[in-house]
């Protein structure tokens, strides 16, 4: 599968990085090349530097091309409209986008976009942690060895 992922970052080089480990196609897109060092020395796909909002850079990269895109930056306005860019224009059969803002994410899924809100998600897990049986705590004695 080719896969164009645009951000860098944590979740964006994790990702390149596991897609690529898999054998995929990766190509990762970053405004600021220095946020390539956030992937391992052992990654193979391509690293792209420039503004994924720019439609010239979406082409150069070859986004028309992917399979798949992934849109992980930090902005949730430059996510949808680049989500929406590789989906309209360029046709991108599989488009998921990471939009922080839960209210934002419920409307852009609504119009269509394939959308997960980290804020969300991070929500449901920590209640369903409330919710589970307590880990037992394990007692060491008093000085410190077990």
């Amino acid at each position: 599968m080719k896969v164009v992922i645009m951000g860098c970052g944590r979740v964006g080089a994790a990702l390149a990085a596991m897609l690529d480990q898999e054998g995929h196609d990766v190509t990762i897109l970053d405004i600021n090349p220095d946020a390539f060092r956030r992937l391992p020395p052992e990654f193979k796909g391509k690293r792209q530097a420039g503004n994924g909002i720019d439609q010239e850079v979406l082409a150069r990269i070859g986004v028309g091309e992917a399979d798949a895109f992934v849109v992980v930056t930090q902005g949730d306005n430059r996510n949808v409209m680049t989500a929406q860019m590789a989906k309209h224009l360029f046709g991108v059969p599989r488009v998921v986008c990471r939009i922080y803002d839960p209210i934002r994410e419920e409307i852009y899924h609504g119009l269509g976009l394939e959308t997960i809100s980290p804020t969300l998600v991070g929500a449901r897990l920590l209640k369903e942690a409330l919710e589970r049986e307590p880990v037992a705590r394990r007692q060491t004695p008093v000085g410190g060895e077990g």
